[in-house]
């Protein structure tokens, strides 16, 4: 099926839905800083009442908030949530924790392994690979490095 530019963007203008910029912008930037503020509160806390210093509250703020998303996006929550923050909703940490959690949900009626298991790598799963094995060798030449100097 060949067709000409102007019939494909005639074509894609009619089933595009509008972009209300003005108020889609304004919700993403609320909604983000919202997640963002959360994840302040939970660094503060962590330092004023546990008594963690900034770089170990920092790791406990990051696995919180990776577990709310998770548990959010278990309920069904996240979506909704992401539904009006668009992309205020994929601050990095939380959303990757749902671009992990909601493939997998989707395919649990395949079961555990084949469903559950396989599905969950899909979009996480070159990211991890790939930050895995930069992080091996960059270990390994700054072991070698160590070793000559």
């Amino acid at each position: 099926m060949n067709i000409s530019k102007q019939e494909y963007e005639q074509t894609a203008k009619k089933h595009a839905g509008s972009s209300k910029m003005y108020i889609t912008l304004p919700k993403a930037f609320l909604i983000g800083g919202f997640i963002c503020c959360i994840g302040e509160f939970f660094l503060n806390m962590y330092q004023q009442y546990i008594g963690l210093d900034f770089e170990q509250a920092a790791a406990y703020t990051s696995v919180t908030m990776v577990f709310l998303s998770a548990l959010l996006t278990g309920f069904g929550l996240y979506g909704r949530i992401a539904k009006h923050g668009g992309a205020g909703t994929l601050v990095p940490i939380t959303g990757f924790a749902n671009a992990v959690v909601s493939p997998a949900l989707e395919f649990k009626t395949e079961g555990y392994v084949l469903g559950t298991g396989a599905k969950m790598f899909v979009i996480a799963g070159p990211v991890i690979v790939y930050g895995i094995t930069a992080a091996f060798v960059y270990g390994i030449i700054y072991y070698i490095y160590g070793l000559f100097s």
